[in-house]
């Protein structure tokens, strides 16, 4: 009986094309979507300084009016952050500093594939706003 010899050579060839494809998918995947998790920390920390620069100049406005400062701080923080699309956040005054708090999220493009559809990252900025006599 004699019977063909089957080469296997170009099936071990193509399992290794795949496995390298796969790994090189996946690791575009994580830099594209480790970008995207870099770009919300960006966002997150940009809008936390905004905020907590724009309750500085706000509180300071006020102290030098004879104003309430605090107040002023509070109203400039929460205003700045309501215009950042993407971003929520929260300001507190205690002590005359004013403290940030932010977070943001990005849509992932790879790892939603696995069931991660968003990755966020959060921001804080504090800020000497006013004197040490103004606390909420």
């Amino acid at each position: 009986m004699t019977g063909r010899v089957r080469d296997e050579r170009g099936q071990s060839v193509s399992v290794f094309v795949i496995v390298v494809f796969a790994a090189l998918i996946m690791t575009a995947g994580l830099v594209i979507d480790g970008g995207q998790k870099v770009a919300a920390a960006s966002r997150a920390e940009t809008a936390a300084a905004g905020a907590a620069r724009a309750a500085t100049n706000a509180g300071v406005t006020q102290s030098l009016a004879g104003a309430s400062p605090a107040d002023a701080s509070l109203r400039a923080a929460r205003a700045f952050l309501s215009g950042q699309p993407g971003v929520t956040g929260s300001a507190s005054v205690s002590n005359g500093v004013v403290t940030v708090r932010t977070r943001a999220s990005e849509r992932t493009l790879f790892l939603s594939l696995i069931g991660i559809d968003s990755v966020s990252a959060t921001g804080t900025a504090r800020a000497n706003a006013v004197g040490p006599d103004a606390t909420r």
